[in-house]
């Protein structure tokens, strides 16, 4: 293909990750001409490294974990022979393939044409696409150009990931085999999911975190009940340290680690597995040319928060090149990829949320949040009045026997719900109603009115509520 020759659309998307695809899917939709350049697979990290494949792996786990319980706590004499390594990972393997063409079909079924290439800005409406060792065509967008191209995990100087006994969470869950012992480098969500799944899978698990609890952005009675949780389950869990130095040998990886009290302790481990957060991806993106330039951290924030535009008219951002408040969440990208849409399309959309975008860990036990921590609430000058019950308050928490918690943080007594956090056994599919309840600025004392059903973990989340309003049956 010639380089001087352009072609034209309405809508060119660069990346094809959740942000990019739900953007060109929906400006499609919407009538829009749309292109999708994305130079590996449609889906991008979550669909093929992250998400799906981990939440996959982790429901395996939860299998695994069962057999225990059955066993140790309901007298059922399950005993677990193996785990068949390549059986797992072929299902595994086959939930994202089906999920890929899915995503894949569904684009062709909207007329978004993809094209397998490299994208690089040339000016601020033009893009030059790439595919192989063809410099490719440039294309002009006539509404706009969307950034997608998404983030990479953040690896520490001098330790290099080999993909076998130092691994990333990219990586991490197409290493070979099980390893034996693990040490997690980072506390986020990422490195305690991770750290819940080896250890389901009977590996010893180390979890270190520099900050002094877990989900350290998180309300601190959630890092403080999933500590209890994860360290029921046998991980160690070291807050408060930091790694000092890391040496890979034949068998594995030896550390260092400085405690909290300052102290040097080595540890070996058959895998390190680095997850200490993710940079964004904009490399070759050609940001210069349009007249853009990344932040201090590398990304590229928008001067238009409504609208995710930048400070070049008609260029977007979504997803992980998206600075905070955005969340770096799947879902939280496929939000954003509506709203770039609707706005090319010159509708006038709702601006994202983000505070009630739900926050969840797929870990056992599992974590979800939504709105303000109670921190964040008292600094932002709330009267604020948090509640607390424990999940083995109820007869279905005693049932599930995982420990656990339901905090509310509202204004005053009964008033507006600020924030929602939950601590347990199955809360990843509890918090949609928190999200309405912040999204929509309810007040406890309406929805203490709504009678949750019993006995359900759910019920726990009404108890709290009840009590806010001052009503409460089994928590005063």
């Amino acid at each position: 293909m010639r380089e001087d020759m352009r072609e034209e659309t309405d809508v060119i998307v660069i990346g094809g990750g959740t942000g990019g695809y739900s953007t060109a899917l929906r400006a499609a939709a919407l009538g829009l001409g749309v292109v999708l350049v994305e130079r590996d697979l449609v889906g991008g990290t979550c669909l093929h490294r992250g998400c799906v494949p981990s939440k996959a792996m982790l429901h395996a786990a939860e299998l695994v974990d069962g057999i225990a319980e059955a066993r140790e706590r309901w007298g059922v004499k399950a005993t677990l022979e193996s785990v068949d390594w390549s059986a797992l990972t072929a299902t595994r393997d086959d939930i994202v393939s089906r999920n890929h063409r899915g995503v894949e079909g569904r684009l062709t079924h909207a007329g978004v044409r993809v094209v397998r290439g490299s994208a690089a800005l040339t000016g601020p409406r033009t893009v030059r696409i790439g595919t192989g060792d063809e410099a490719g065509a440039e294309w002009r967008a006539r509404r706009g150009i969307v950034l997608a191209t998404g983030s990479r995990p953040r690896t520490l100087p001098g330790l290099e990931p080999d993909g076998a006994r130092v691994v990333t969470s990219d990586d991490a869950l197409f290493a070979p085999g099980l390893p034996g012992s693990v040490l997690v480098l980072g506390g986020g969500a990422i490195g305690v999911e991770y750290a819940s799944l080896h250890r389901s899978m009977g590996a010893e698990v180390t979890l270190v975190e520099a900050a002094d609890r877990l989900l350290p952005l998180e309300d601190s009675d959630v890092g403080r009940h999933l500590t209890r949780g994860l360290k029921k389950r046998g991980i160690d869990v070291r807050t408060g340290a930091r790694l000092e130095e890391a040496r890979p040998y034949d068998g594995g990886v030896r550390a260092v680690l400085r405690t909290a009290r300052g102290e040097l302790r080595a540890l070996d481990a058959e895998r390190l597995l680095v997850a200490v957060g993710r940079a964004p991806v904009t490399d070759g993106l050609g940001l210069a040319a349009a007249g853009l330039a990344t932040d201090a951290r590398g990304f590229v924030a928008p001067a238009d928060w409504s609208r995710l535009e930048t400070a070049v008219p008609g260029i977007h951002v979504v997803g992980d090149l998206l600075p905070p408040p955005s969340l770096g969440l799947a879902h939280a990208s496929f939000a954003e990829g509506l709203l770039v849409a609707e706005t090319l399309a010159g509708l006038a959309p709702r601006p994202v949320d983000y505070a009630a975008v739900p926050r969840v860990t797929y870990s056992s036990p599992q974590t979800a949040s939504v709105g303000l921590t109670e921190d964040q609430a008292r600094e932002r000058g709330h009267a604020v009045r948090a509640v607390t019950m424990p999940l083995t308050a109820t007869a279905k928490g005693m049932v599930h026997g995982q420990g656990g918690m339901v905090k509310v943080v509202a204004e005053g007594d009964g008033g507006r719900v600020l924030g929602v956090h939950l601590v347990g056994p199955h809360v990843s599919e509890m918090i949609a109603e928190s999200q309405l309840v912040v999204g929509w600025d309810a007040e406890a004392t309406d929805v203490a009115q709504h009678v949750h059903p019993h006995p359900t973990l759910s019920e726990a989340v009404g108890e709290v509520m009840l009590a806010l309003a001052g009503r409460g049956l089994h928590q005063p």
